[in-house]
């Protein structure tokens, strides 16, 4: 009896806080597992002929940061770059990791310290320059040494990169590191022009160079970003389109409403709340797919001088006494948050690897209960006051805003007042960067191997701890796991990262979100995979 008064009453909190989010009252609905929805990852172009030419408009939910591989920590750039810059491999609709700029899946020795990258022979980059290994290995070493640099421990221990002939990167480790190929799959393996390089040093993103099917054009700052198709692109023949202009959107109603009248031809992230009503229009058509990523909370417990420095003491009890952060994953009900707020369209997530993908395990599908009663002992024996009072930072826009007021909702009665400050996404990175919050909520996209989706957040000092945590005892399990080749030994390794990471929250994994990316019916090749990222590059008008 008890539980059903909590749920029903959590139910209630949830609708305020859902009535407050919007202008329109949204009802909460029973609190049930989500259904199964079929991926819908594109739409074909099949026998159609596609017309040659036109201008594509897309509707971007958030503004990029900057346009450099090296450095960018955004969803929303990868969405351009994925235009603009073709990577040494890519995912297929699948989750396979499959060549691109290199020629062939990469070979290992059987030391696994020496990997071997076949180069694609005959691209060019959009100034002329031709693509060979010495490029790679470039763009390579700038992903390690340039300050700043997010990819770094996303390529791991290199001892040393070296062209061994002009289609022959030769890669050599200090110790084996098998995330190596995956991570080349995403912003790590995105190829610079070494003359772009020279010429613009740290101002690169401002003017992109890369192999490409199109090339940067113009940006408009908190508006659009503009590329064109490049002329010199290996596979033009497959390219279709002339232009694409990513326009800033951050309303997702702004985006639906683009999306119904035809003034946008695509639009990405749209919110739960729209869906079932876009289902049912002419003229519209929605992919759908799963996430390789997660929604989080994060805890700054050492984040004092920014991400990539040594951790610091913060002095506060949240910071410091595991028990806080412990009561307040107590306190939050992830299945209500997902059914209320997006109306049952994501799923719960209590770990930074998917359900039933290759590394998942029992105890990364785990999640902790939601026990208020026991949250409320834990601040007790932590000796604060009670309601324990902490700020939540988060994006400024519709569905983030929504899920901010549900969680406040929702932890009350474990004990916490939360205080919401809202801030535009992109300034929100910095501040993740800096560490100038006490507790944040944004995402990961997501990569097809877990050591993307931990290493990088958990190791000490790491390029995105953005937590300040730091746990040797992680840190020697992460480095285990990113040595070994074998999926059952790794999986166990992650399970119990999962385990330290649970008991010691720096993340409280929250939901996965589904892609949900509308098109209209006059253009195909529009694919969405569960990295994440929307892709362009092949579409066309009908």
């Amino acid at each position: 009896m008890v539980e059903i008064h909590r749920a029903a009453r959590l139910r209630s909190l949830l609708a305020a806080a859902a009535v407050l989010a919007v202008a329109a009252c949204v009802p909460v609905q029973p609190v049930e597992p989500a259904p199964p929805r079929a991926d819908v990852t594109g739409v074909e172009i099949g026998d159609r002929t596609p017309a040659r030419g036109g201008d594509l408009v897309m509707a971007l939910s958030a503004e990029p940061d900057r346009l450099d591989p090296t450095t960018s920590s955004s969803l929303y750039t990868r969405y351009v770059m994925n235009a603009v810059c073709e990577k040494l491999y890519d995912i297929d609709a699948k989750g396979a990791i499959v060549p691109q700029l290199a020629s062939a899946l990469p070979t290992v020795s059987a030391d696994g310290l020496t990997v071997t990258i076949p180069v694609r022979r005959g691209p060019v980059f959009a100034d002329g320059t031709p693509l060979d290994a010495a490029a790679v290995v470039t763009t390579l070493q700038r992903n390690l040494t340039l300050e700043g640099s997010s990819r770094r421990a996303e390529l791991g221990p290199i001892a040393e990169v070296t062209a061994r002939d002009p289609e022959t990167v030769e890669v050599r480790y200090e110790t084996p590191f098998s995330p190596l190929t995956a991570a080349l799959a995403d912003r790590a393996g995105m190829i610079m022009s070494p003359k772009a390089l020279a010429e613009e040093g740290e101002d690169f993103g401002d003017h992109p160079v890369c192999v490409g099917p199109f090339s940067f054009v113009e940006r408009v700052p908190q508006t659009s970003i503009t590329v064109r198709r490049d002329p010199l692109y290996y596979a033009a023949d497959q390219v279709h389109l002339d232009t694409i202009t990513y326009r800033i959107m951050t309303d997702a109603n702004i985006r639906a409403a683009n999306l119904r009248s035809g003034d946008v031809q695509v639009a990405d992230s749209l919110s739960p709340q729209d869906v079932d009503a876009l289902a049912k229009e002419d003229g519209v058509g929605l992919l759908q797919t799963g996430s390789f990523g997660y929604q989080a909370i994060t805890f700054n417990v050492g984040n004092v001088d920014g991400t990539g420095k040594p951790p610091g003491p913060i002095d506060t009890p949240v910071a410091k006494d595991p028990r806080v952060r412990e009561a307040f994953a107590l306190s939050i009900d992830r299945a209500a948050l997902v059914n209320s707020v997006f109306n049952n369209w994501y799923e719960t997530a209590c770990s930074f690897i998917a359900p039933g993908t290759t590394y998942s395990s029992p105890a990364s599908d785990a999640c902790p209960p939601h026990d208020p009663a026991r949250a409320k002992q834990l601040l007790q024996e932590a000796g604060v006051p009670v309601p324990y009072r902490i700020t939540l930072s988060t994006s400024n826009n519709a569905d983030s805003l929504r899920l901010a007021q549900a969680i406040q909702a929702s932890v009350v009665e474990g004990g916490f007042e939360v205080v919401i400050q809202p801030v535009e996404y992109s300034t929100l990175l910095d501040v993740q960067k800096r560490g100038d919050f006490e507790v944040l909520q944004l995402g990961w996209s997501g990569r097809v191997d877990p050591h993307g989706n931990s290493s990088s957040f958990l190791s000490t000092g790491a390029a995105n701890n953005y937590s300040g945590y730091s746990n040797p005892e992680v840190d020697a399990l992460l480095k285990q796991a990113a040595q070994s080749n074998d999926v059952a030994t790794r999986a166990d390794l992650y399970g119990k990262v999962t385990e330290i990471v649970q008991r010691e929250n720096p993340i409280l994994y929250l939901y996965r979100v589904r892609s949900i990316t509308g098109y209209t019916d006059d253009v195909a090749g529009v694919e969405t995979y569960d990295d994440g990222v929307v892709r362009l590059s092949r579409a066309a008008f009908l």
